[in-house]
């Protein structure tokens, strides 16, 4: 007789268990929480009777991550002092959990906390099992750029590069000129794991000898393409008068100013000449003695010349 009750037992639990036997609770839960690196994140779950039931109490919860062997938050009240037993870094919102209340909280949210979640619960009147999970995002800092000589790309005179780290999920580095052009298709990006999981971001824009902008500003954009922060870099521009070299340019100034002399000299030789002739004429017209028809003859001499 014993054995046959020990029997009926088992089978109880395990109809039980394997959700033969009709529940008359539910879990409300939120099917994704996303949540900030090195902040405290929360999943939302709560115990609701299927009907009007009173005095609804909480006997077992149980909360696994994916991948882990062991549960990472447990309350027990089938003891006579209800049991906690928990991960580091994990516990229960509600302690009492009277409030039906059986969200899971995570002190300081790391990458190895992403991931999904079961939460398991039996009551008085029915058990019931639910899924979410915890997506979660890290700020990049706010990036830096600088320039340097480039050597090894032709027809380049200038790199600019843009560094952003501290990130999560991998992200993108984007340029833009004064104008707002984009220039991100002309740029090189090149992302790094850190020990932390976290991503390191660089960008190289080679700028073409010639360029005529005085300002380039790189943008960090996050994983849903949604702007973080920027940083810009001022450049010094020559003028164009200024870069054009000719192979004779060393000959030709020389040769201006000598020519330059040259004209001057002749344009005051002229000068000199012409105003001597006018003296010579005024002269001799106002001196009584002299001939009239020598100064006839000269006119036409000089007028010959």
């Amino acid at each position: 007789m014993a054995s046959c009750s020990s029997l009926f037992f088992v089978l109880f639990v395990f109809c039980f268990y394997s959700g033969v036997i009709p529940s008359f609770v539910e879990m409300a839960c939120e099917p994704t929480t996303k949540a900030q690196f090195n902040h405290q994140s929360m999943l939302m779950c709560a115990v609701r009777p299927k009907q009007n039931i009173a005095n609804l109490e909480i006997i077992l919860v149980v909360w696994r991550k994916a991948g882990l062997e062991n549960p990472v938050a447990v309350f027990d009240r089938r003891n006579v002092k209800p049991e906690y037993k928990k991960q580091q870094g994990y516990e229960f919102a509600d302690h009492s959990l009277n409030t039906m209340n059986i969200s899971l909280l995570i002190s300081n949210t790391k990458l190895q906390h992403e991931g999904e979640y079961k939460c398991e619960v039996t009551t008085d009147s029915g058990t019931a099992t639910h899924t979410t999970t915890l997506k979660v995002t890290a700020k990049y800092n706010t990036p830096t750029v600088r320039s340097i000589d480039q050597k090894d790309t032709p027809n380049a005179h200038k790199t600019l590069i843009c560094e952003a780290s501290g990130g999560y999920p991998e992200g993108q580095l984007r340029w833009f000129d004064e104008n707002k052009t984009e220039w991100t298709k002309s740029a090189k990006l090149t992302e790094n794991k850190r020990n932390d999981g976290l991503f390191e971001l660089s960008s190289e824009l080679p700028l073409l000898t010639g360029s005529t902008f005085s300002e380039y500003t790189c943008v960090v954009y996050n994983a849903s393409h949604g702007k973080e922060d920027s940083a810009s870099i001022l450049l010094d521009i020559p003028s164009p008068l200024s870069e054009i070299k000719t192979p004779g340019s060393a000959i030709i100034a020389p040769v201006v100013v000598i020519g330059s002399l040259i004209v001057g000299l002749l344009m005051a030789l002229l000068f000199f000449r012409r105003r001597s002739q006018r003296t010579h004429h005024e002269v001799s017209a106002s001196d009584p003695d002299v001939d009239q028809s020598t100064i006839g003859s000269v006119n036409r001499k000089d007028s010959m010349a």
